[in-house]
């Protein structure tokens, strides 16, 4: 439909898995994208390559969004790519970074979990509202954990993604009068690498059959959710937090 067309978008994490399939199919739609990463250039070149034999526009850009001057070089480096205004954003980048239980954790693991999930969103949005125009959207990165408080040693990251949600809604007050819409997606068991890596293999079948769908989602469909809140189809859609999961929650 190329419904974005001349639309600047920067995705955070957006290499692989969720990021990746939000890359490409924003790119897909017309827009063109900054594809950001933090260590893995191999995936980051392939999520770009994969967009321009496809016929879209992309860069890849690398950067530790944990730190200020790194998310203003990626507002400035896609603004060296392709001008200065930015339509839309998308928060993909965090992780759960380990199961650690209260007992056992360390101020740093919780600094660093917090850090990777909720002040990226901080540093990243407020390097980017300046060039965002009348009509963006910032889509955030939640998680179904924040509702229940996650699997276990997930408290950390179930408490930052909160952390997300509320800054979504604050958000969205603030930067209504400029005309730029904020929401959230909080997806619940996706085929990632993240639930490959965290989660065990009997605990996701568990929850495939619990969920009223009987599966797992696909990052492409939470990829889906996010181009259609990009989009001007979610033109009254504001400060709201999309459950993606099945049918697992309600929220």
């Amino acid at each position: 439909m190329d419904e974005l067309t001349n639309k600047i978008a920067i995705v955070t994490g957006g290499a692989r898995d969720i990021g990746r399939q939000v890359s490409i199919k924003l790119a897909a739609e017309g827009a063109s994208v900054a594809v950001n990463y933090f260590d893995n250039s191999a995936d980051a070149e392939d999520t770009v390559n994969t967009i321009i034999a496809s016929g879209g526009i992309a860069v890849a850009i690398q950067g530790d969004m944990t730190k200020f001057a790194d998310a203003q070089r990626l507002i400035a480096e896609t603004q060296k790519a392709f001008g200065k205004k930015i339509d839309i954003l998308v928060n993909v980048a965090g992780g759960l970074m380990g199961r650690h239980t209260i007992v056992e954790m360390e101020e740093k693991f919780w600094d660093a979990v917090m850090d990777v999930n909720l002040k990226s969103v901080f540093f990243v949005t407020k390097a980017a509202i300046p060039f965002m125009n009348d009509g963006g959207a910032i889509i955030n990165f939640s998680t179904q954990a924040v509702h229940d408080g996650g699997g276990p040693g997930a408290i950390a990251y179930a408490s930052a993604k909160a952390g997300v949600l509320t800054f979504t809604r604050g958000l969205a007050k603030e930067l209504a009068p400029k005309k730029i819409r904020v929401n959230a997606v909080s997806p619940g068991m996706i085929n990632t690498t993240f639930h490959n890596t965290f989660t065990k293999p009997e605990v996701r079948q568990k929850v495939a059959a619990m969920t009223p769908l009987g599966r797992e989602g696909e990052a492409f469909e939470v990829a889906d959710l996010v181009v259609f809140l990009a989009s001007q189809r979610a033109s009254f859609i504001n400060g709201e937090t999309v459950q993606i999961n099945g049918g697992l929650f309600f929220a």
